[in-house]
């Protein structure tokens, strides 16, 4: 197939989308104002930090003193079912969305969709304030913003302090400081996310960032992979076949978690849930309590001299051109993503806050639960971001294929393949998921 013109991408996934919503069950319906009483927004958002968002509603609710109320409407737990309701709800010009929580991979595919309106005027002025520069990237497509950061997300080094005194600066440092371990007869693994789903295309994305480089150009327009991705490859398959956990081609956050918390490995690439985790999870008297020995430290650098750069996650909040009450909607997003409501999800849900005065000025509350909220803040500025493309999911699948299982990747050919592979991504060659 022939290269086609990005208009009629655009018009062959939306007439794809609008296909499969005529088979689906029908739609739930939402609800607007009804006998006299203030105006329904309904928020739809991921499920995971459900507690946390409700209360962020609640609170708007409150705010609003009566001129509208949030509705918060869970997403299926799977992101890819979250893409896959959004996108049928907006294939169907649904007018009963609002406010939509994206996935920090789905705005361009959005933008270009015509299903999220731009913020502009003092809409965007409002948005953009006191914003980090890494999350506001995730939220803007060609220029414009489309989405306001609602939480973010970031990986961290993990390690033990009672294995490594001083934590390693490189991934070349931390593989040598496990081989020696491992020499010692000691807990030497390196955890990471290796399965073949997103996990490892964030892994993959991180060590291209680290070493220099990135997936896409400037404009998204071309692969940009080169000797970077050559290098990130390299390094990658290094740590796969010597000093990895076994189980790495099946491991995902959750279980790379576990199998540090078993005590065999010595250091481990993650998201700041690891901390609450391993406090709730720690072991009954008599047994190895790790929490007393772990330590964290900035994403580790592929090349010597360049900053380690983590791809950060997250979700945005975006106004879906269909809802009748668009002015309302934007409002009710501007209150559900302020300091109060980012606090209530930092110390309630987990999610680190994208805004710079959170972590300027933090709360008590925040210090404790976020001890290395400082790194966090660190990283945010300094944050690498997935490919942006309206074709994101087809270029994840084919690094998740390119470079899983982790042992397996022959660097060279490996580079040449993905280049290829999502070269024809951004053409809309081949199938797209």
């Amino acid at each position: 197939m022939g290269t086609l013109p990005r208009s009629r991408v655009r018009r062959r996934r939306a007439l794809t989308a609008v296909a499969a919503a005529a088979v689906v069950a029908p739609l739930v319906a939402g609800c607007g104002g009804s006998s006299g009483g203030p105006v329904t927004i309904s928020f739809y958002d991921q499920p995971g930090s459900a507690v946390a968002t409700q209360a962020n509603a609640d609170a708007c609710t409150k705010a609003a003193a009566g001129k509208y109320k949030v509705k918060y409407v869970k997403l299926p737990t799977a992101a890819d079912q979250q893409r896959l309701q959004l996108v049928r709800r907006m294939a169907a010009r649904d007018s009963t969305v609002d406010v939509m929580g994206l996935d920090v991979t789905w705005e361009a595919e959005f933008a270009e969709a015509g299903w999220a309106l731009p913020w502009t005027g003092d809409n965007e002025t409002k948005a953009k304030a006191d914003q980090l520069p890494g999350p506001l990237d995730t939220a803007t497509w060609q220029g414009k913003l489309y989405a306001l950061p609602y939480n973010s997300n970031t990986q961290l080094l993990w390690y033990r302090k009672d294995l490594v005194p001083n934590p390693p600066k490189t991934w070349d440092e931390m593989i040598s400081m496990a081989q020696q371990l491992k020499s010692q007869k000691k807990p030497y693994y390196v955890e990471e996310q290796g399965a073949q789903y997103e996990g490892v295309t964030v892994w993959f994305n991180s060590m291209v960032a680290s070493a220099g480089g990135s997936v896409l150009n400037s404009d998204s327009s071309k692969v940009s992979l080169g000797a970077p991705a050559l290098s990130a490859l390299q390094t990658m398959h290094k740590m796969a076949t010597t000093v990895a956990n076994p189980s790495l081609g099946t491991s995902q956050e959750g279980q790379a978690q576990l199998a540090f918390e078993a005590g065999s490995s010595a250091f481990e690439i993650n998201y700041p849930f690891v901390w609450s985790a391993m406090i709730a999870d720690a072991p009954k008297p008599g047994g190895v309590d790790l929490t007393k020995e772990l330590g964290y430290a900035p994403f580790p650098s592929v090349k010597s001299g360049q900053a380690g750069r983590s791809t950060i996650g997250g979700i945005d909040l975006a106004i879906s051109p269909f809802s009748k009450h668009k002015d309302l909607a934007f409002q009710a997003a501007l209150c559900l993503a302020n300091k109060p409501n980012q606090l209530i999800g930092a110390t309630q849900g987990g999610l680190p806050p994208t805004l710079k005065s959170v972590y300027t000025d933090p709360t008590a509350d925040f210090k404790k639960q976020y001890p290395f909220y400082q790194l966090i803040y660190q990283q945010l500025q300094n944050a690498a971001v997935r490919p942006k493309t309206p074709a994101y999911q087809s270029v994840s699948i084919a690094i998740s294929h390119s470079v899983s299982p982790v042992n397996k990747i022959n660097p060279s050919k490996t580079l040449k393949s993905l280049t290829s592979q999502i070269s024809d991504a951004l053409q809309s060659k081949g199938l797209v998921p």
